[in-house]
């Protein structure tokens, strides 16, 4: 048995010994670190050891913490168990009482009955999704197929890496407390517990770790977000990453990618970005770049077919217009992929279930258009 341990109340100095005997790590902590404060110096303990043989008054704050902290583990150590003060334990949300004399069998005993089992790590799919140019709706492709992800394989993470700018919040109806920032400051202790406190779950079931406006672009130390990609990756089935498009530190980051996706519209101004966007991406990612064309107009006179030729590979996939429906998904802070009715929600869940080898609908045949001669690579400055 492994983990972190936060002991209160000890003013002999004794548990943390015995606790370490256990092949434990001790972490001497305030009551008040675990009840008010925003942040703790552990992360979130595995459990908690409680000394009430001096004080018994402390278990009325451990209350506090069994709120804050549902599913973490108490334990007391007391002189003797007297009916009085198992039940103010019990009313505290302690589960096991371990009295005198001390032993480390004893300790590792009652620790292993309060100690929650930890998920077993897993190999996720990770989806870095970037926009060929600003507004072409990169952060909704992000949102809705995290989403959507989260309804196909059960779990589902989003970072949202726009630091500055990130609206991923705001597309989900929530306010995260902590953020990336918070994440890549801590990469030295992350583990599962940590990590869950992070982040923040929508009413979608997908969870969130959201922009941090205390960071910008090309201040982010690179090493550490890929390490913070690779980890959340052990947690979640499902792991999208929201990029910004002109952060080049970001790409060490997208070293753990699954796939790395451009979002293009039928803009002349955007295929002129995404033939150079691509074209990069490529050389440093190989066959795991693809490209989705967003608010797909089949009228539109710039076509798929041309849009193909002009990024030089194959469209991945298109998602319908539908303006009115995705403002209003905004405004509601739901994502369309909530839903299934309607062109643009079936496509999000389509897109999903290809990506995790679910059955698909077959894809509209692209459309020709005789504008491509404006887009050739051969004829133009691209």
């Amino acid at each position: 048995m492994s983990g972190t341990i936060a002991i209160i109340g000890n003013s002999a100095g004794d548990l943390q010994a015995l606790v370490a005997a256990c092949g434990l790590r001790p972490v001497q902590v305030h009551i008040d670190q675990l009840a008010n404060t925003p942040r703790t110096p552990v992360g979130i303990p595995d459990a908690l050891l409680v000394d009430v043989r001096n004080d018994r008054t402390i278990l009325t704050q451990v209350a506090a913490v069994k709120r804050r902290y549902p599913s973490m583990g108490v334990a007391i150590v007391a002189r003797a168990l007297d009916p009085e003060l198992m039940l103010e334990s019990m009313r505290a949300g302690v589960s096991e009482a371990i009295p005198e004399p001390l032993t480390p069998g004893a300790i590792q005993a009652a620790i292993g009955r309060v100690v929650a089992p930890k998920a077993v790590p897993m190999q996720s799919r990770i989806y870095a999704v970037i926009g060929a140019k600003g507004g072409v709706g990169a952060t909704t492709i992000a949102v809705n197929l995290a989403a959507a992800l989260a309804r196909a394989v059960d779990d589902a993470l989003l970072v949202d890496l726009n630091f500055a700018a990130g609206d991923a919040a705001v597309f989900l109806g929530v306010e995260p407390r902590f953020t990336v920032a918070e994440a890549l400051e801590n990469t030295h202790r992350l583990d599962e517990a940590f990590l869950r406190s992070l982040v923040v779950r929508s009413r979608s079931g997908l969870d969130l770790l959201g922009a941090s406006p205390r960071l910008s672009p090309g201040t982010i130390d690179s090493a550490r977000l890929r390490a913070l990609v690779e980890f959340v990756g052990r947690y979640y089935h499902a792991v999208v990453l929201d990029v910004p498009r002109l952060d080049v530190s970001l790409l060490d980051a997208l070293d753990a990618a699954t796939a790395v996706m451009v979002v293009v519209n039928h803009e002349l101004p955007t295929l002129r970005s995404a033939h150079r966007l691509v074209g990069l991406l490529r050389q440093r990612f190989g066959d795991r770049i693809q490209v989705v064309v967003n608010r797909s107009d089949k009228g539109a006179e710039i076509g798929v077919e041309d849009i193909q030729k002009t990024v030089g590979m194959k469209i991945s996939h298109v998602f319908p217009n539908d303006y009115r429906q995705a403002v209003a998904a905004i405004n509601r802070g739901q994502p369309l992929a909530d839903g299934s009715q309607g062109r643009l929600p079936e496509s999000f869940h389509s897109f999903a279930r290809s990506l995790t080898g679910q059955p698909r609908e077959a894809a509209p045949a692209p459309e020709a258009s005789g504008l491509f001669g404006w887009l050739s690579p051969k004829r133009s400055s691209l």
